[in-house]
């Protein structure tokens, strides 16, 4: 029996990233910066540059998401490899 998941069934490489996988990965580090945001916000003595330095990443986040929109499958792993080199950056070790 054919098994349709399989990957000699796809016709995308091996290595190929599904959009809604990099969406999930883009939306998680937005997902980061949010919270980040709103505990610098609600902190005692707000620190104005790292306020507008999680904006300008939260912001990145956004356009990087609205560009998957059309993304080839090169540009789809590029920005999924990108967002998961910095989601574990975020969460540390």
């Amino acid at each position: 029996m054919h098994d349709p998941a399989s990957p000699s069934s796809s016709s995308e490489p091996a290595d190929a990233v599904s959009p809604q996988a990099s969406a999930d990965l883009v939306e998680e580090v937005m997902a980061w910066y949010s919270r980040a945001l709103l505990a610098e916000r609600r902190a005692p003595h707000p620190d104005p540059e790292r306020l507008e330095h999680l904006l300008a990443r939260r912001k990145e986040c956004v356009d990087d998401r609205a560009r998957l929109e059309e993304a080839s499958t090169e540009e789809t792993a590029r920005i999924a490899a990108s967002y998961a080199a910095r989601l574990k950056e975020l969460k540390g070790p």
